[in-house]
């Protein structure tokens, strides 16, 4: 069973091809649809949701053609758009209330159904404050309220963590993770950070300029490296040399260091180490393919 296929699909614009031969099925379950900025993720989703018409090829969501069906796939599935997109000088209530009226629900419903996804998406007293004073975190939050308050069979998520700090980040993937878990209702959400969707993905598919690079389970998707990644809390310089010293290979990324596991004692160089130089560890965990090592090792083989 397939919640979205696509068979060539292709969008062209005047000066870029968009979608590119496109030819992807999606099954049940948290799809991470990944690709740097500009690959064509936003793109699709707007034509899945019928909203851009396809150059050419087919594609079709919940079994419905995006051409000739895009109104019943819209009542069928919850959209979250990327960009800042709410007006300011109305509460969370109030527009989720009307989103759920325009989708069908009649108020009284629409008000009922609305408290309870605002309530699921962590918005407590705020959600009648005026949208405008919210922080970027809640608004986020409010974009997903308004995405499943129609109780839709599949959410299209377009980047729901742009903008947010690590705990918010954390938090709402444990929310879209919740989503598809304890809801029943699959998830389509693109990303173009790797690392985030290996958390709570089944499926992971890969795009780069509109073309299918890739697409698998997350297990054969993310497979562990043969380095080991640290972070402390500072002292990250003394670290590495004490490391080196002691026969490591190391290498300095940004705040975190990478260490090739040469075997055990590799890990136990690391905690004596940060004894050693009374370091705080904050961080100790197995290095995993990143999606720039994705693009590199696919657009090679192209």
């Amino acid at each position: 069973m397939h919640i979205l296929a696509t068979e060539g699909l292709t969008k062209r614009f005047p000066t870029v091809t968009a979608v590119d031969q496109l030819t992807v099925a999606v099954g049940p379950g948290v799809t991470g649809l990944v690709g740097a900025n500009g690959a064509g993720k936003s793109t699709l989703l707007k034509i899945l949701l019928g909203l851009l018409p396809p150059t050419g090829g087919a594609a079709k969501v919940l079994d419905l053609d995006v051409t000739a069906q895009g109104a019943e796939i819209r009542r069928l599935v919850g959209y979250m758009p990327e960009h800042e997109c709410l007006p300011p000088d109305v509460s969370a209530t109030e527009l989720v209330v009307h989103l759920a009226q325009m989708s069908g629900l009649p108020r009284t419903a629409a008000r009922e159904r609305a408290a309870d996804v605002l309530r699921h998406v962590g918005l407590a007293e705020e959600r009648y404050r005026a949208v405008g004073g919210y922080s970027t975190g809640m608004k986020q939050r409010v974009k997903l309220a308004q995405a499943l308050v129609h109780d839709p069979k599949l959410v299209f998520l377009d980047e729901p963590t742009n903008g947010l700090d690590p705990r918010g980040r954390d938090e709402m993937l444990t929310l879209i993770r919740r989503i598809g878990t304890e809801f029943g209702i699959s998830v389509l959400v693109t990303s173009h950070l790797l690392g985030e969707l290996e958390r709570i993905c089944d499926h992971v598919i890969v795009i780069d300029s509109g073309r299918l690079l890739r697409s698998s389970a997350i297990g054969e998707f993310t497979q562990a490296t043969q380095s080991v990644t640290v972070e402390v809390e500072e002292g990250l310089e003394p670290l590495a040399a004490r490391l080196a010293e002691t026969g490591q290979t190391v290498s300095q990324q940004g705040r975190l260091l990478v260490v090739k596991v040469l075997g055990p004692e590799t890990y136990d160089a690391i905690r004596d180490a940060a004894v050693e130089l009374d370091l705080c560890l904050i961080r100790l965990e197995q290095g995993r393919h990143r999606i720039e090592d994705v693009f590199r090792e696919e657009v090679a083989g192209v």
